[in-house]
């Protein structure tokens, strides 16, 4: 298995440890999180240079409130220490390889540049 169930305790160093983290938010009684869970464990797989963590909303409550999850399953990309994405709904597998290839050729750096000079 190549997912990691995460918690509070150890939400900062795993998102400040890690060059790519995936966060699925979800809740075993959500329909729509038991769908994606599959296609999440798929996509960590085939992407082992990505760490992907699970926090159970209902176990970790707090985390989900400070991250401002609202619904369930919601996806979080942290790239660097920084929150790039992070977005509310199941998502097809497709969908999830398009966004994990976008979060790999992310350039930070260039875009927190392009973000100071349009201010």
């Amino acid at each position: 298995m190549a997912t990691h169930a995460v918690g509070s305790a150890e939400f900062e160093q795993v998102i400040t440890g890690n060059e790519l983290v995936f966060v699925d938010f979800w809740a075993t009684w959500c329909g729509p999180c038991r769908a994606f869970g599959p296609v999440y464990e798929q996509a960590s797989e085939k992407h082992p240079d990505v760490y992907f963590a699970k926090v159970d909303i209902d176990q970790n409550q707090d985390l989900a409130s400070a991250a401002g999850v609202q619904a369930v399953p919601t996806l979080m990309i942290v790239k660097q220490g920084t929150v790039v994405f992070q977005q509310a709904g199941a998502l097809r597998a497709s969908d999830l390889d398009d966004l994990i290839a976008q979060a790999k050729a992310l350039d930070l750096k260039a875009a927190q540049a392009e973000a100071d000079a349009q201010q």
